[in-house]
């Protein structure tokens, strides 16, 4: 006997999202795919405003870490404000509140990063002292260890707003996310695309979860035709090894977990000081169904290559 379907009638489902122009994208983008596999299904997108997007004037490293883009999101599922929250995964902590999971993944976007200036044309390109802006501490470490020569700037604001602050001078260049750039239709022709052995992506970069409470068996059962299998077992090996690094917004982590032309899933993670002044990283291989294992155990062998100390402030 077949499952019986989850019920299109009833109260809307309700869908927590950021408010910037990439989250609602990906937000509409959910409700679109909801109400193709739900027709019926009448479906809200409440918009929640973050700490991260209020404090733009500072690192987020300095102001608590990645977690101030989720936590008034998840309030509102805890309190039942919404009833599914649609997150970039690379935001999400690694640890969520008692009661909540990501039940979902979507099919992953592609996760490289690309090279975005008015000056040059890559990494290699500029010139010593250049300026690239970013806030983020993994771009940073791995930019300073190829290239000690040039000078690493704050640089925050959605996706349209750090484009902008390049043409205006502000720096010479910053390294933005393919996947959200291809998700706002700007991606073609705003800047080269950098290899994965030039800049390692941030973990789940390009990855979209939903989120919910554990105990909502109808949101759980409306989203789950959406779960992308694969995604799933390439974000389980990367936010392993987050958590094994015990890894925040403070410490420079990189991992991506592909799937090789065998079909095995190949993970490699980096971890660095934020100087770019030192650099490891190990690589691991195998079935998808040890992807949890393998993440563990390549963030559990950075940590005792680094030695102690070298995530201290």
């Amino acid at each position: 006997m077949n499952a019986a379907k989850p019920s299109a009638s009833g109260a809307p489902l309700r869908i927590g999202s950021r408010g910037s122009p990439l989250a609602l994208a990906q937000s509409e983008s959910v409700r679109a795919a909801l109400a193709a596999l739900h027709p019926g299904l009448e479906i809200e997108i409440e918009t929640i405003r973050t700490s991260g997007d209020r404090f733009i004037d500072r690192d987020l490293s300095e102001i608590g870490g990645k977690g101030l883009f989720t936590k008034e999101i998840e309030e509102a599922l805890i309190a039942g404000g919404i009833d599914i929250a649609v997150h970039s995964m690379k935001d999400v902590p690694t640890w969520l509140p008692d009661g909540l999971g990501i039940f979902c993944l979507l099919e992953r976007e592609d996760p490289r990063d690309v090279f975005i200036s008015t000056v040059a044309s890559g990494l290699g390109d500029l010139e010593p002292g250049a300026t690239v802006g970013t806030a983020s501490l993994r771009r940073k470490a791995q930019i300073l260890h190829s290239r000690p020569d040039l000078v690493v700037v704050p640089l925050r604001g959605n996706v349209h707003t750090r484009i902008e602050k390049i043409k205006r001078g502000e720096a010479d260049a910053t390294l933005l996310a393919l996947a959200g750039l291809k998700r706002l239709g700007i991606a073609e022709g705003a800047g080269a695309v950098l290899e994965t052995d030039e800049m390692l992506p941030a973990v789940a970069q390009g990855a979209i979860g939903i989120e919910c409470r554990a105990e909502d068996a109808r949101a759980r059962e409306l989203i789950a035709p959406l779960n992308h299998v694969p995604t799933v077992a390439r974000v389980t090996a990367e936010r392993a090894a987050l958590a094994a690094l015990d890894g925040s917004c403070r410490t420079p982590i990189a991992a991506l977990a592909e799937f090789d032309g065998a079909g095995a899933l190949a993970l490699k993670v980096l971890i660095a000081k934020p100087d770019g002044s030192a650099l490891f990283d190990t690589r691991r291989r195998g079935p998808a169904a040890e992807a949890e294992a393998m993440g563990k155990d390549a963030g559990q062998e950075l940590r005792q290559t680094a030695g102690p100390g070298f995530f201290d402030e």
